[in-house]
């Protein structure tokens, strides 16, 4: 019998405690801190991967948080371990892939979307939700590649909405982009919708980083443990998660079945592949000072979508990726 999943309003923090080492075996560990910290986003769409994951450690902590802000704490050193948005390997490819859990979507993902004022090809401002970073590079892309639009951004602080801001269009990401808006748009985007029509591939939200030194067999296999735990209770999730939520629970296990994937695989990879090529193409590395990894996709075989299954060697997939992933010269 499964054990109940940890729910939790989507700003609230966990943190499961013990007294033991850090499993770590790099800098977090030199510096003898009580446990290995690792943080995961708090939205719906992850609860597949968090709802089991306090099941699984025992000598780290858990915290939740919005999906920038654990960015910013795994590049202060504030987190050892993170699910952070998937630019932020590109960004900082000193990171390193703990396992092949992941947020991606093969079609419409219902949580990550572009709400039109003006019709795309004539946008001059666009609001970004502060929680976003892949998904704000994403919707520039789009407007980028489809209609040559490059607009001015201005950001939508994580406790304003729709109506709090005079742009052109706005992003909204996670749980309050699955509700119906009241104001009348004269178009809306759903991103992977529009990613997945645009380029024939999946769209990867999110993967496991921790800083160099951080990442090992054990926890990998912890990390795709709790992940398979999750998929398979996603009636259960459902149920913990629907009240706060306000949806149904028919409503979320359509959500996190049907338009979710939490393993990063062959068609995962060709996807993530194209996604930094686009982002380097339209200056969303963080810097250019940093050289981020070249990712080519002439070499990769793709295979059939599939679904969700328990990941066999995460090590393995986690070492195919990396292949794809070296350094520029």
């Amino acid at each position: 019998m499964n054990q109940s999943p940890v729910a939790h309003p989507a700003n609230r923090a966990i943190a499961q405690q013990t007294s033991g080492p850090c499993s770590c075996s790099g800098p977090c560990a030199l510096a003898n801190r009580p446990a290995c910290r690792i943080g995961a986003v708090s939205y719906l769409n992850s609860k597949p991967l968090v709802a089991y994951l306090p099941q699984q450690l025992t000598d780290e902590t858990l915290s939740l948080d919005y999906p920038s802000l654990l960015a910013e704490k795994l590049i202060n050193q504030q987190l050892d371990v993170a699910l952070v948005p998937s630019i932020e390997w590109l960004r900082h490819p000193e990171m390193e892939l703990v396992s092949n859990a992941c947020v991606a979507t093969h079609g419409p993902v219902l949580s990550v979307k572009v709400y039109f004022r003006v019709p795309p090809a004539s946008v001059k401002t666009l609001a970004l939700d502060a929680g976003s970073r892949t998904s704000a590079c994403l919707a520039q892309i789009l407007l980028a590649e489809k209609f040559g639009v490059f607009p001015s951004t201005v950001p939508l602080p994580l406790e304003q909405g729709l109506t709090e801001t005079t742009a052109d269009a706005v992003l909204l990401i996670g749980d309050r982009a699955m509700t119906t808006p009241a104001e009348a748009f004269v178009e809306t985007w759903d991103l992977g919708d529009q990613w997945v029509k645009s380029t024939g591939l999946p769209f990867v939200f999110a993967v496991w980083l921790a800083r160099p030194g951080c990442s090992n067999e054990r926890l990998a296999a912890r990390l795709s443990a709790a992940r398979d735990a999750g998929v398979k209770s996603i009636p259960e999730i459902a149920v913990a998660e629907s009240d706060h939520l306000n949806l149904r629970p028919t409503e979320i296990v359509s959500y996190l079945h049907d338009h979710l994937f939490f393993t990063l695989e062959e068609a995962e990879r060709a996807g993530l592949a194209k996604y930094f090529e686009l982002a380097r193409k339209w200056g969303f590395a963080s810097s250019s000072t940093i050289q981020p990894h070249p990712i080519s996709t002439t070499s990769i075989q793709m295979s059939p979508i599939r679904t969700i299954t328990s990941s066999g060697n995460a090590i393995g997939d986690v070492e195919l990726l990396s292949s794809l992933l070296t350094t520029a010269h």
